[in-house]
């Protein structure tokens, strides 16, 4: 760290210097524009920078099937704009993972194809996208699978089931865009003022989706256990396996309503409830547990993960009350 005083030049100009090396490595000069940032009482000094388009380049020669796939995905939430991925010769297969990579992130499509180089561009302009929208989708997509899980859980539906499969891809490429825009607020404090959003805000958006993006799990987890019930299920364990599902989307709504909740005694009294309502889901649980004691080891045992998963996803909208009073709570 290294400090300075603040001077007056002209009798109304603050100024202050900036460290050499600093300046050396930044490549400011004498002429170079700087952006100052104000965030509370902090202000980011930057410099200017007019390229819009951030390029990034892999070597992809020892990469294939996830391990590739991941490493796409990884310079995609890491905010590459252009993402060249390059190697000696790129083979059939690398392309084709190349291509479902590209296909499962939002914004992203390959521009140049070549023998040994592959260019993806992310055509979205970030500044128009929004972290509020995005997480407020996200809780409409993995609610709705939850609720089509368990229905399809009861009527044996299987093709339902299916789709409830088929929309998780939906809720991770809606996580993943999340991830990189918060990533982009870490990055620059340029972004979270495209945003309109404090960063702290950013982070609790982030937080909140990562937790709906495992309640989709759940729901998906659900929806492939249907897959494998052939018999009908009884009714007494419908019934209560239904409740329970209600309880627990009461838990994920008022905690979601608490995190956009912009009066802080209203987010407050909200998140506090879904707090109190994971704790009673907890007791009925146990009362559904006493009922699957008497079924047959095998369908007790299948009934007793979805149970788990319907418990997880109550308990994963309790993380999100909790980050919801975090962000209620006075700011220091």
């Amino acid at each position: 760290m290294e400090t300075r005083k603040v001077q007056v030049t002209g009798g109304s100009t603050y100024t202050v210097s900036i460290p050499k090396t600093w300046a050396t490595d930044n490549d400011v000069e004498a002429g170079t524009e700087i952006e100052f940032h104000p965030d509370g009482d902090s202000l980011f000094l930057t410099p200017r920078s007019d390229a819009k388009r951030t390029r990034g380049t892999l070597d992809i020669a020892d990469l294939s099937g996830q391990a590739l796939r991941r490493a796409v995905t990884t310079m995609y939430v890491s905010g590459f704009d252009i993402i060249e991925l390059e190697a000696a010769e790129i083979s059939t297969e690398q392309r084709s993972t190349i291509r479902d990579a590209v296909q499962s992130l939002v914004g992203l499509e390959v521009l140049e194809e070549t023998r040994d180089r592959v260019v993806v561009q992310d055509l979205l302009d970030s500044s128009e996208l929004s972290i509020h929208n995005a997480v407020t989708r996200m809780r409409l997509i993995s609610l709705s699978m939850l609720e089509d899980a368990i229905t399809a859980l009861a009527e044996r539906d299987h093709d339902l089931a299916r789709d409830v499969i088929g929309r998780d891809d939906d809720l991770d490429r809606l996580w993943l865009v999340v991830s990189r825009i918060f990533r982009a607020t870490l990055r620059t404090p340029k972004a979270a003022e495209e945003l309109g959003l404090p960063r702290e805000e950013c982070f609790d958006y982030h937080s909140s989706a990562r937790q709906l993006e495992r309640i989709g799990d759940h729901a998906t987890k659900i929806a492939h256990l249907t897959l494998n019930i052939e018999e009908p299920l009884p009714d007494e364990v419908v019934e209560a396996v239904s409740d329970l599902h209600g309880d627990a989307v009461d838990v994920i709504d008022t905690a979601m309503d608490a995190l956009f909740d912009e009066d802080t005694e209203a987010a407050t009294r909200r998140a506090n409830e879904a707090r109190t309502g994971v704790r009673a889901i907890d007791e009925r649980v146990r009362a559904i547990d006493e009922r699957l004691r008497e079924l047959d080891p095998t369908r007790a045992q299948l009934l007793g993960l979805v149970v788990d998963s319907v418990l997880r996803s109550a308990d994963y909208g309790g993380n999100i009350a909790e980050t919801a009073l975090q962000k209620a709570a006075p700011t220091p």
